[in-house]
């Protein structure tokens, strides 16, 4: 085949591909052949068939099918010949298919860069680590007392207090009109409790059973609601109910009444290691944060277009939907949406050249995921559909696209290990609240 590059700019190649045709006509005729040998017409013997019969039933369809194998292998063995590793599938474009004739097309590519590997010995960087001490363990066991506490009714005609339970109708307005989603009948409602509007429940404090009381709010500004953010309200509450918590002893009988073996001592050591588990999930997240954030400063190579454009539409598609909904970050809120697409379009860029980066880094070292783990993943996912877990093993061994969107996330886990190995990696001590505290994680 006859190749003329036509295009050799940063990382973007393309080419003018020949294929003469005489190479069409040999690969034509073989198949028709080929295919002459299974042939069974009336007059024939089986497999002796004439080559010009089986041409003028099959030809046209056979050259359909030499077309796209003689393009496709004339591809392959250019990027075969001249070392060329795209960053994403080639273009291809049928230029001359004229039966007889040599057949022209032209292949348009991105490649991938050049990536010189850093040195992971020299890298250095600082793991914390946090114990899951005795205070974490009993708000732990205190949460799941709570949780497992009794209500009795009030029937002595007293207020209501903080902690306490109310079931209650209420009926909520603007300027006198009721708005959509105001209005309910026997909802409970926890006196301090979360997941409330912000003096919501606080506004009940002190109501006896059968009162009615106008409970005045406003909205927070960034309530998930627009026409309701930021708004005051007036919500007309009557109370059916009211009852009060019995605590639970934190001991023996409370780990049997969850059904924990064991006793207390045993539930205390479960959620001393739940707890290490989270602390360890933590410095984990950190520790990796850290070393992305080293791999980046290296990692100045350009990045290919054809995948940092699908990165940024991606994030770009997630911040339109936030600036919809006012919910964009308090960092971009005075922005204008060009200074924002330059600022995410390098976000992409940094997550592109990152993921290309350990690629590279798990290519050159042999970085494998093996069948099990894949299988581990995939069990994994379906134990997050209970009931359903056949269906979802089902669905990934019929669609291999899955089961590979599983096989990235173990691969970079895993090219993360191997680099965390070569690195100097101290381990600092630290409190749990220094851990967990959310400016360290945004850091």
């Amino acid at each position: 085949m006859l190749v003329t590059e036509t295009l050799s700019d940063g990382l973007k190649r393309a080419y003018a591909v020949v294929v003469p045709a005489a190479d069409i006509e040999a690969r034509h005729t073989a198949k028709l052949t080929e295919l002459g040998k299974t042939l069974k017409i009336p007059g024939f013997r089986p497999g002796k068939v004439p080559l010009a019969i089986v041409r003028q039933r099959y030809g046209q369809a056979v050259n359909a099918e030499v077309l796209e194998e003689s393009v496709s292998e004339a591809s392959r063995q250019l990027l075969s010949e001249r070392g060329l590793r795209p960053a994403v599938e080639p273009k291809l474009d049928l230029v001359n298919a004229t039966p007889g004739a040599d057949v022209e097309f032209k292949i348009e590519l991105e490649l991938l860069p050049e990536i010189v590997l850093p040195d992971m010995a020299a890298l250095s960087l600082t793991r914390q680590k946090a114990e899951a001490g005795g205070e974490a363990v009993d708000r732990a066991l205190a949460e799941i007392a709570k949780r497992q506490r009794d209500l009795v009714e009030v029937t002595d005609g007293r207020g209501a207090v903080l902690g306490d339970v109310l079931t209650v109708d209420y009926a909520g307005s603007i300027d006198g009109i009721a708005f959509e989603g105001g209005t309910g009948t026997d909802m409970d409602v926890e006196l301090g409790g979360e997941g409330f509007i912000p003096g919501f429940s606080e506004g009940m404090v002190g109501m006896t059973l059968g009162e009615t009381r106008d409970v005045h709010v406003s909205f927070p500004a960034d309530y998930g609601k627009e026409d309701l953010a930021g708004k005051p309200a007036v919500f007309v509450i009557t109370v059916k109910k009211l009852r009060a918590p019995v605590d639970v002893a934190i001991d023996d009988a409370l780990a049997e009444k969850i059904g924990f073996e064991g006793g207390l001592a045993g539930l205390r050591e479960a959620v001393t290691e739940q707890i290490q588990r989270e602390y360890d999930q933590v410095s984990r997240m950190k520790l990796k944060r850290a070393l992305l954030d080293a791999l980046a400063k290296q990692a100045d190579f350009a990045a290919p277009a054809g995948m940092v454009d699908p990165e940024f539409a991606q994030i770009w598609q997630r911040v339109e939907s936030d600036l919809k909904d006012g919910k964009l970050d308090e960092d971009d809120a005075g922005k204008d949406e060009e200074t924002l697409k330059a600022d995410y379009r390098a976000i992409a860029e940094r997550r592109v050249r990152l993921g290309l980066l350990l690629a590279e880094i798990g290519r050159v070292n042999n970085v494998q995921v093996s069948q099990d783990e894949l299988f581990r993943a995939m069990r994994t996912e379906a134990g997050r559909y209970p009931g359903q877990e056949r269906q979802v093993m089902e669905f990934f061994q019929n669609n291999p696209r899955a089961v590979e969107s599983l096989r990235g996330p173990i691969f970079e886990e895993k090219v993360v290990d191997f680099i965390l190995e070569l690195a100097k990696v101290e381990d600092r001590i630290v409190t749990a609240e220094e851990l967990t505290a959310p400016e360290s994680l945004a850091a």
